[in-house]
């Protein structure tokens, strides 16, 4: 028998801001992320070479199609570098606001989407073992499935990957003591 979407509000908005909450800590405490990011020597210059760039996704050597990546010459751009990724935010004031809200509106989400998994696979009355081994496993996969797509597509280093697994792998634990401990 199901449990009831309903029936799991407390562990949803409660895991959901615990690990709102943790994620904070952890780029504020541990500060582990730190050495994900690194100056370019030549900072200005390239701020410079960017500046009136509108906001959006580019990649350089720019190709539009697989099929471009035949070309010749763009292989030669490839090969003589450098290769690069990059993002263009707004200008303005630097504001947390926005990301904070829609990491709140993610955590909501991942918990929810942990109890409808855990609501049609768990019946009321498991033991709250059982209940943490499925909603953190589901927590897990959520928040850390995707992230080495960053390693493999897009040059985010390994290390940074296995931080983020590990970031992951603490807001699964934190969902399924949660979900374990309020499960009807």
């Amino acid at each position: 028998m199901t449990v009831a979407l309903l029936s799991l509000w407390s562990p949803i908005m409660l895991s959901a801001v615990a690990v709102f909450l943790a994620g904070n800590l952890v780029w504020i405490v541990l500060q582990h992320h730190k050495s994900d990011w690194k100056k370019l020597p030549n900072e200005d210059a390239i701020r410079d070479a960017l500046r009136g760039q509108k906001p959006g996704s580019y990649s350089v050597p720019f190709c539009a199609t697989f099929k471009g990546r035949e070309d010749a010459a763009w292989q030669a751009r490839y090969a003589e570098g450098p290769v690069l990724v990059l993002n263009v935010y707004p200008r303005g004031p630097v504001s947390s606001v926005k990301p904070l809200g829609q990491w709140m509106l993610y955590c909501f989400v991942i918990s929810t989407l942990v109890a409808y998994v855990a609501g049609t696979a768990l019946s009321a009355g498991t033991p709250s073992m059982k209940v943490f081994q499925v909603t953190s496993t589901v927590a897990l996969m959520a928040y850390s499935g995707s992230a080495a797509l960053g390693s493999i597509w897009w040059g985010h280093s390994w290390s940074r990957t296995a931080k983020d697994i590990f970031d992951g792998l603490l807001y699964g634990l934190i969902t399924g003591r949660i979900f374990g401990w309020l499960w009807p």
